[in-house]
């Protein structure tokens, strides 16, 4: 208890203490059952602490008093809207009669909410891009901490908890909850995590890191447009092989039908020493024919004639064999040239198809590499 004399010096310890306990505190005074005193922290008060306020029989305070001893309670959420632990000591005059209660409130705290303001500056810049992190009672966000490169300017101290805040399904579910969110919200993608804080069994509070994820919402998209280019590569390179594969197959017909052809040549190169053969026969025929002619005189001389047209017509087959010959012989050459080129065209579609395969290959390995680097990117 305290004597209504050393009031003056807690009322002083009190105002040096109020803004030196981590937490908060809320200091008052109370005569009969009124607060005629009343000193806050700039962190934390409580309405029913306010100067002229009357208590209730039922409170911790007045109870102090009427008990003549000191009291402390925890007070559930449910009473002022947050837990608080209450100490009240009775104040007595000179002559041991109560005549008040010097009273104590200081919010009930999580360990982690306790710590929070410590170590949330310094985990928020650990982030390459930057971490809000914030904390949340069982109705509102209680704390928050912005880094220099990321804010959520949404989230504000005293904000009511919505059925969309993962803080309030946490709370629901009594479950962690991890979960990424598209760029709709803030503009970029984000990862939120939130965790349930339990106290005595049961939830108190939650605390959350919202992780914000553009590299890696980059570095997703990038690999999803390398991915889809590639396979309209891919798609095109087998089209341009089977193209390859279509022109070899008509490059070794035309090389068949171009031996052919040459074979046909030759042939025909035959026939014409089969003509000037028989041109050959057929003027020695033409000149024995016209030496019977003269030896028969006037009679052999309508067979003279017929001799003599025989050897015309066998000196102008004679004639025409070496054409023929020179033409066989520039169709064979010709053909012999496309023949050659027709092999270097087959070699080189050979040598498309070939590397055909090795691109579409390679391309379905860069295919590959661009599927594991979007996986990647899903877990930074």
């Amino acid at each position: 208890m305290i004597a209504l004399a050393g009031i003056e010096s807690c009322k002083t310890l009190a105002e040096f203490l109020v803004n030196l306990i981590p937490g908060g505190v809320v200091f008052g005074l109370v005569e009969k059952d009124t607060f005629v005193w009343v000193k806050a922290s700039d962190s934390f008060a409580m309405d029913i602490f306010t100067v002229g306020n009357k208590l209730n029989d039922d409170t911790t305070t007045m109870q102090a008093i009427h008990e003549k001893k000191v009291l402390t309670q925890n007070i559930p959420r449910t009473v002022y809207g947050k837990r608080v632990s209450i100490v009240s000591i009775p104040v007595i005059d000179d002559n041991g009669d109560t005549v008040g209660a010097f009273s104590i409130a200081f919010p009930k705290l999580h360990p982690v909410a306790a710590a929070f303001n410590d170590f949330a500056p310094i985990l928020a810049e650990m982030f390459h891009e930057g971490a809000f992190l914030y904390m949340s009672d069982l109705t509102k966000f209680a704390y928050t901490q912005p880094s220099r490169k990321f804010d959520m300017p949404t989230i504000t101290v005293g904000k009511d908890l919505s059925e969309a805040d993962v803080a309030y399904r946490v709370i629901k579910s009594k479950q962690p909850i991890i979960e990424d969110v598209d760029a709709s919200r803030v503009g970029v993608p984000l990862n939120v995590a939130n965790y349930p804080l339990v106290e005595d069994g049961d939830i108190v509070a939650t605390i959350g890191i919202v992780t914000p994820k553009k590299t890696a919402g980059t570095l997703r998209e990038m690999s999803e447009n390398l991915e889809n280019s590639l396979t309209g590569i891919a798609a095109a390179i087998e089209e341009l092989s089977a193209s390859a594969m279509e022109i070899h197959s008509n490059e070794e017909d035309l090389n068949s039908d171009i031996k052919e052809i040459i074979n046909v040549s030759e042939k025909i190169n035959e026939v014409s020493d089969f003509i000037k053969e028989i041109a050959d026969e057929t003027k020695m025929l033409g000149l024995n024919a016209a030496i019977e002619a003269a030896r028969a005189g006037d009679a052999g001389r309508g067979f003279g004639v017929v001799a003599e047209e025989i050897r015309k017509l066998s000196a102008q087959s004679k004639s025409t064999v070496p054409k023929i010959k020179q033409l066989t012989d520039t169709i064979k050459q010709k053909v012999e040239e496309a023949s050659e080129k027709s092999n270097r065209s087959l070699d080189a579609s050979q040598g498309q198809a070939a590397a055909s395969e090795e691109i579409t290959a390679s391309i379905e390995e860069i295919t590959s590499m661009s599927g594991e680097l979007n996986t990647i990117a899903k877990t930074l």
